[in-house]
């Protein structure tokens, strides 16, 4: 079981943004802030998933995909790596794996530690 399906379990379908659990955000305010980078969540299904990642990673956002339908040696997921990496270096982002379960694509000006914390 990797991250992500921690984050988001697999019910079978497409995720809608009820399907997202709101933590009490009584101690932020949130109306009061906005925000400059927007984290997204994606599930790569196949290729045609792509598109939308690609798509909020040029308007700014870093983007974590759940990759964990393919096999990091599946020839579609060489493909869609290739075509992401293509993405991060056109914006002058970053991209890396996280195991065999996730994608992490990051806009400009966003880099991507590779150390883990507390390490």
């Amino acid at each position: 079981m990797g991250l992500m399906s921690k984050i988001i379990p697999d019910s079978g379908g497409t995720r809608q943004k009820e399907d997202y659990v709101e933590i009490d955000s009584d101690a932020v305010d949130t109306g009061a802030m906005a925000a400059q980078t927007e984290l997204r969540i994606a599930k790569i299904s196949d290729k045609q998933d792509v598109i939308d990642i690609k798509d909020a990673v040029y308007d700014g956002a870093v983007v974590i995909a759940d990759i964990t339908r393919h096999t990091t040696q599946d020839r579609t997921m060489e493909h869609i790596t290739d075509e992401l990496k293509q993405v991060a270096n056109e914006v002058g982002g970053d991209i890396a794996q996280k195991g065999d379960d996730q994608l992490i694509i990051t806009p400009h000006g966003v880099a991507i530690n590779r150390d883990p914390l507390g390490q």
